[in-house]
């Protein structure tokens, strides 16, 4: 198993508290955070974007920039990228130079985003998201596989002789989906041969699971090379405590807040699926949702009881921005030191290991301890890839 840590930049005031953390201040724990999870041996780290509401994750390539400059090893990517809002041109300008600041560490996960009010903001017709996906991911592969580019399309103005620059570092960086709540992701992931991440955040694990599933289907009837149909997943929130119990107790007010927070701003899970908080309480996000709350042997065991459902090989998780930031740094050690290792004994991977030959160029960790070509997965499909 490989692991990503992912910050989207939430901000909001503490919900208790009602305090809250100046811009400049959250940013730079976004800068150390990537700093320690590499020095913890976190495969990859992930910046959100977001143009509404109490997130300061609007220019993710710019935060992405500054941890190229901090880092050597560890891979760089996005969670998501929201290219249904954004300009081809300017993407494959800005994550090129991302690519480049880097070495070649970069691969990038796109998505339509999760925020509704994104859409008014930037003039464009949420109705059409599906169609802004489509029509600007074509393109940006377009343009970071080739030169010279003549395009035309419904959405934005046609392209003559385009080149953009810089060029990827070593070529096109591989490009994940994000995968939360429609069929539409997934399919279009399929089609051109890609992997996926999914939300795995909010909803119980038979909605994600049902789209995992399909995109799989789609990826193999593709004709595909089953070698790179990697699945990769979130969590509901991480939170460790030498038992579940303190674990809980602890997490609650911080959970319970963060609930209340989201009704208040209208979000119901009945009318809002995949941006509303399904599980009510912390006792059922533990029990029944994604949330990553407990002791550590129950987290890896929880990490491990998902595979069994998804298959996955990269998990994804966000340690809670509203912690104290030692608090976070000591959650992050934690789940280093005592929950990956449990985790990566039971599920080998050949994802950006020697033979992943589509894994960015920079990226310099070795295979996974005990992985080995043509290892067995030991879970729910022998043609995954593992």
């Amino acid at each position: 198993m490989r692991f990503q840590l992912l910050d989207i930049v939430f901000n909001p005031p503490h919900p208790v508290t009602g305090e809250a953390v100046p811009p400049a201040d959250r940013l730079a724990r976004v800068i150390e955070h990537a700093v320690l999870a590499e020095e913890l041996g976190f495969d990859s780290f992930a910046v959100g974007e977001r143009h509404a509401g109490d997130v300061l994750s609007s220019a993710p390539t710019v935060i992405l920039g500054a941890v190229a400059a901090r880092t050597r090893r560890i891979l760089l990517s996005t969670g998501v990228t929201v290219l249904s809002l954004l300009d081809p041109i300017r993407v494959a300008e800005d994550l090129a130079t991302v690519d480049q600041l880097s070495r070649g560490r970069l691969e990038i996960v796109i998505g339509k985003g999760n925020e509704e009010l994104q859409y008014p903001l930037l003039g464009l017709d949420i109705a059409r998201q599906y169609e802004y996906l489509e029509e600007n991911y074509e393109l940006l592969r377009l343009l970071l596989s080739s030169e010279d580019v003549s395009w035309s399309g419904r959405h934005r103005h046609a392209l003559e002789h385009a080149t953009t620059l810089p060029r990827p570092y070593a070529g096109a960086f591989r490009i994940w989906h994000g995968s939360a709540t429609s069929e539409f992701a997934v399919d279009l992931a399929a089609r051109w041969g890609d992997p996926i991440v999914s939300a795995n955040a909010l909803q119980p694990r038979e909605s994600y699971g049902r789209l995992i599933d399909r995109y799989r289907e789609r990826y193999a009837a593709a004709g595909h090379d089953p070698a790179y149909g990697f699945v990769g997943a979130g969590s509901g929130g991480l939170f460790l405590a030498d038992t579940t119990e303190q674990a809980i107790e602890q997490y609650r007010p911080l959970y319970e807040g963060q609930v209340a927070r989201l009704r208040a701003r209208g979000y119901d899970p009945a009318t809002h699926v995949g941006k509303a908080q399904a599980f009510e309480t912390i006792e059922d996000a533990v029990e029944r949702g994604p949330a990553l709350v407990g002791s550590p042997e129950r987290v890896a065991e929880k990490i491990l009881d998902y595979h069994g459902t998804f298959g996955h090989v990269l998990q994804s998780v966000s340690v809670n921005h509203l912690l104290d930031p030692s608090h976070q740094e000591d959650v992050l050690r934690r789940f280093a030191a005592e929950v990956a290792p449990l985790v990566r004994a039971e599920v080998t991977t050949t994802l950006w290991g020697p033979d992943d030959a589509r894994r960015a160029a920079g990226f310099t960790a070795g295979e996974q301890p005990g992985a080995s070509a043509g290892a067995p997965p030991g879970d729910r499909a022998a043609a995954l890839p593992v």
